[in-house]
């Protein structure tokens, strides 16, 4: 039967059109990070073995297209549902799993094990149950089994690359998943007419409501879905700052009257002190909104900065609320880090980098190539500056990454400037202490309250004897580590960050 065949096509579509909608479901409560990823696959993949167990058993049982009609229109149903009761529920887990105290790892695990379990099972279950109504000579079984396993695969290639290149961008994650729902319910409709007919203008239905807002939160005031992430812009009392993911820190910070932020993209400004020159050309990997760019800019009149970030829509709303379009002498790349690298042939007095998304360093960003990259691009006397986020007590990643710093920039520090964040920084030609002292001791009077404090708590980096490389760089594995050791010890990630910076 063709219907079957189409069925066969559209179950396989939508559950991988499912599986990426379902990483865009979760990435503003958990964010988007690997392992965020391998419990959204690992988990869809479950749910599909289940499926397949579980059709295969139902079809010898009752072999009648009715009955697959009836699974393929409760699984059209429970896949239109997801994007409406997807976020209160993400909402409150994200509530509950603060209260006790944990993170991405398990939060995530858990949404995506009750969300998604029985409509993704369901859809499973369409592959072996038609191969089941399609068999009838048993000489002809593997042919027949060869045509329909090739036909999902299809479908599931063009569920992949449909949602994620074509549907997403253009109507968003909602009225994908209700895409996806509505061709499950066409395809039902030779197998169960009256039935399938009605959850087909059901879903045609819903596929004519707007968007809601995504993620409630007290003064947002924009948010979108790019193509890389979930970006929210909140009022917070005299500022305005930019989340994005789950929301868990400020990716950028912004007030009119006031360069300085008291966070971390403060940390990075005491490093032109240590050049001994004045600064020319700076680059910053992971601009965001230009937060750090507009201090620099500040404090350095004249100087030009290549702000590099990856994701055109939080430059824009950065223009438009954040007052970065103002900065002058910033010109926004839309590039990824290290592919910018690979492709100017640019110097720079200092480089910094910033593209950490909260609780996970991207891998190539912490590599002995990325630092061999980085010193290639600095002028004689330069540096470089990298915030790495990390977890209180615990620096084994900061020092994983400052060590492989080390061991392609003669001096590299470490200064533990806030409870969340760690500066790692490093010059082209070291510095004897007295140098520091004295260079520290011209800091700008706006800064001038952070020199003690890098000098009494920075310290040098001696080189990893296994440094990290892009063929074998575990930073997740570092990472969650410990967060779980942190968990575990009664701590919170959602605590507010403490400088000790006044």
């Amino acid at each position: 039967m063709r219907s079957l065949s189409a069925v066969v096509f559209a179950s396989g579509a939508s559950s991988l059109a499912t599986e990426i909608c379902a990483s865009r479901l979760l990435a503003p409560y958990f964010g988007n990070s690997t392992v965020v990823w391998a419990n959204v696959i690992g988990l869809i993949l479950v749910y599909l073995s289940v499926g397949y167990w579980l059709g295969g058993r139902i079809a010898d049982r009752h072999p009648s297209p009715r009955v697959l009609g009836v699974i393929l229109v409760a699984a059209s149903l429970l896949v239109a549902a997801l994007p409406f009761v997807a976020h209160p529920f993400l909402h409150l887990a994200l509530q509950g799993f603060a209260a006790v105290s944990v993170g991405a790892v398990a939060g995530s695990f858990f949404s995506t094990l009750l969300l998604f379990a029985i409509p993704v099972s369901l859809l499973g279950m369409a592959s072996p149950f038609a191969l089941r109504l399609t068999l009838t000579e048993v000489q002809h079984a593997g042919r027949t089994s060869g045509r329909l396993s090739s036909l999902a695969t299809v479908g599931a290639i063009v569920g992949t690359f449909g949602s994620a290149l074509l549907l997403i961008p253009a109507v968003g994650t909602q009225r994908t998943l209700l895409i996806a729902a509505l061709l499950v319910a066409l395809v039902a409709l030779p197998l169960l007419l009256r039935s399938a007919a009605a959850a087909s203008i059901v879903i045609a239905g819903l596929l004519a409501l707007p968007p809601g807002v995504v993620k409630p939160v007290a003064g947002s005031i924009a948010e979108r879905e790019s193509a890389y992430q979930y970006v929210q812009i909140v009022r917070d009392g005299d500022k305005t700052v930019m989340r994005i993911g789950e929301g868990v820190a400020d990716q950028s910070v912004y007030r009119p009257d006031e360069v300085l932020t008291g966070g971390e993209w403060d940390m990075p400004l005491v490093v032109p002190a240590l050049l001994g020159g004045p600064l020319h050309r700076v680059l910053i990997i992971g601009n965001a909104a230009g937060s750090t760019a507009r201090a620099l800019a500040a404090l350095h009149p004249g100087v030009s900065i290549d702000g590099v970030e990856l994701d055109p829509v939080v430059s824009e709303l950065g223009r438009e609320y954040l007052g970065e379009g103002g900065i002058p002498g910033l010109h926004v790349i839309t590039e990824d880090g290290r592919a910018f690298l690979d492709t100017t042939g640019q110097r720079y007095d200092l480089v910094v980098v910033d593209a950490y998304r909260q609780a996970y360093i991207p891998f190539y960003m912490a590599t002995q190539e990325f630092f061999t990259q980085l010193r290639e691009h600095l002028t004689p006397g330069g540096g470089i500056a990298l915030n790495v986020e990390r977890v209180p007590g615990d620096d084994r990643l900061v020092q994983a990454i400052g060590g492989t710093a080390a061991t392609v920039f003669p001096q590299v520090w470490t200064w533990p400037a806030l409870r969340f964040n760690e500066l790692v920084f490093a010059l082209d030609r070291p510095l004897a202490p007295p140098a520091v002292r004295a260079r520290l001791a011209a800091l700008d009077p706006s800064l001038e309250s952070l020199a003690p404090l890098v000098e009494g708590s920075a310290h040098t980096v001696t080189p990893a004897r296994d440094p990290l490389t892009d063929d074998h760089a575990p930073v997740e594995w570092l990472t969650d580590r410990a967060l779980l050791a942190y968990i575990a010890a009664g701590g919170r990630l959602d605590e507010t960050l403490l400088p000790t910076a006044p």
